[in-house]
């Protein structure tokens, strides 16, 4: 059977308080017994030197054995609980009145009986001689005559077999097991107070498991344990929390709402990539099938069409068959851009110039449509630390569009500035006079492609622009500006040396 942690827990719980509860049980056991043998020792301490000044239990330098049997005799009818032996200097056991038969050990060690002699702290166990490896405590005391060495020792046991029976007896006395019952009693109440504690200490576990159970990160968020603190907002107020299940319950909802955050931001730019999919195709449907169209025409109707017909066939071809590769071009530079396969080489450079000479690729289309393009540039111009080459693609996507969607005798200005301070990056401005972007189009400008009316004024070039920019850590920004028109903005960072600067127009 499979267990929980927190079962697990309580099992070990259950198991150490019952053997504390035993140990505990046993110490007091032990304690008192050994407390009752040290008062009892204490007391009866001269009692074995009171039968050794009797005169009958030696004679000269020996011992008087039917004399010390009579004797014993009549000490062990006052009180059961005694035996006295007589032990000769060797601890022999000389005399008794043992019933025949009990008698286990015919020599006592000495060693207890010379410290007992010696005052050592009490209680001293010594010899059972009516058992082969008991040890009870006792009373001693030489036995020698005047100015002579010990000839013998009187040896009492203090706690002897009557003193055994009756104890039997009592172990299964109402007060032993009342004493027992207590004793359970007293571990079933620890076993329920630990219960209780147990199970308010791991209440904040099972929460946390429960929230851990109940979580998706595709399904709606739920509610975690603990409110999370958003990672932006400063430190988390609960950092030096000591409880550790309450930071772990933190760190959890922390990482349930970054799952989900990420999660839903999956899914968005899953449904963009498939609305731009769906976008793309469309752009390419409309080129390919009027690419299609044009050169069936020209295979079907080679003989019967003039030479003006078929070169404006041709050029028509020509045409959609460039659009379908500007297209693929650019699909295929923004995949670089997503996909971390492009990274900026930055240098520093001009963007004056870098202006000047984007303005003379864009010179002719401009005159064929009527359109101005005219460049302000800030005296003293900070020169720029970026990707030359990313940044003319910059410009360069931004002038095709603004140009596309101005009409005749409208204006495309540039302007450049120097931006902070201390001037530390340049900020660009393109701007134009066409019919601008409705606003309901605007929170998605740099999102995914758009059509407005047929021609797309967002698009794929717009996010490429985006994508690069947010290489160099600058953003393009939409500007509200006066008048009609559409209006973009972004800077880059300034390096250290400088350019002339002013008006300049074509």
């Amino acid at each position: 059977m499979k267990l929980t942690l927190s079962q697990r827990l309580f099992a070990v719980f259950c198991v150490l308080l019952l053997a504390c509860c035993g140990a505990s049980a046993w110490l007091q056991i032990r304690a008192s017994d050994l407390r009752e043998k040290e008062v009892i020792q204490s007391l009866s301490r001269g009692l074995a030197a009171h039968i050794a000044r009797d005169g009958a239990l030696a004679d000269a330098n020996d011992i008087d054995a039917p004399a010390v049997r009579r004797l014993f005799s009549q000490l062990m009818v006052v009180n059961p609980s005694v035996e006295v032996y007589l032990l000769d200097a060797a601890g022999r056991i000389r005399a008794d009145d043992a019933p025949p038969g009990h008698l286990k050990r015919d020599h006592i060690d000495l060693a207890p009986v010379r410290a007992f002699l010696n005052g050592d702290p009490l209680p001293i166990p010594g010899d059972d001689p009516r058992s082969i490896d008991t040890r009870k405590v006792f009373s001693a005391a030489p036995l020698a005559a005047p100015g002579k060495p010990p000839f013998g020792y009187v040896y009492v046991v203090l706690l002897g077999e009557e003193h055994d029976a009756l104890a039997a007896k009592a172990s299964a006395s109402t007060v032993l097991r009342t004493t027992l019952a207590s004793m359970g009693l007293v571990t079933l109440l620890g076993l329920v107070a630990g219960v209780v504690a147990f199970g308010l200490v791991t209440r904040p576990l099972r929460r946390l498991t429960e929230a851990m159970r109940k979580f998706d990160a595709r399904g709606a968020p739920t509610e975690p344990p603990l409110p999370s603190m958003p990672l932006d907002d400063g430190p988390d107020p609960r950092a030096d929390e000591r409880d550790e299940i309450v930071v772990l319950e933190s760190a959890f909802a922390q990482m349930a709402d970054r799952i989900g955050e990420q999660w839903r931001e999956l899914g968005r730019q899953d449904r963009e990539r498939r609305e731009m999919v769906a976008n793309i195709s469309h752009d390419l449907r409309t080129p390919l099938s009027s690419l299609h169209g044009y050169l069936e025409t020209l295979a079907l109707k080679s003989d019967t069409l003039g030479e003006a017909d078929r070169r404006r066939y041709l050029s028509i071809a020509l045409a959609q068959s460039a659009k379908v590769g500007r297209l693929a071009q650019s699909l295929f530079e923004l995949a670089k851009l997503e996909h971390g396969m492009v990274a900026p080489e930055a240098e520093p450079f001009s963007l004056a110039d870098l202006v000047q000479d984007v303005f003379e690729k864009f010179e002719l289309p401009a005159q064929s449509r009527g359109v101005r393009l005219n460049a302000r540039i800030a005296p003293r111009l900070a020169v720029v630390m970026a990707d030359l080459a990313m940044i003319e693609r910059v410009l360069t996507n931004l002038l095709d569009n603004a140009i596309r969607h101005t009409p005749a005798q409208g204006l495309v200005e540039v302007t450049l500035a120097n931006a902070g301070d201390p001037a530390d990056r340049v900020e660009v401005t393109v701007s134009d006079t066409g019919p601008g972007i409705p606003p309901a189009m605007r929170d998605a400008l740099f999102q995914r492609p758009f059509a407005s009316g047929g021609a797309h004024r967002g698009g794929l070039g717009l996010l490429i622009v985006q994508r690069m920019l947010q290489l160099h850590g600058s953003q393009i920004r939409l500007v509200d500006g006066e008048g009609a028109g559409t209006t973009f903005r972004f800077d880059l960072p300034a390096a250290v040396a400088r350019s002339g600067g002013g008006v300049r127009g074509t």
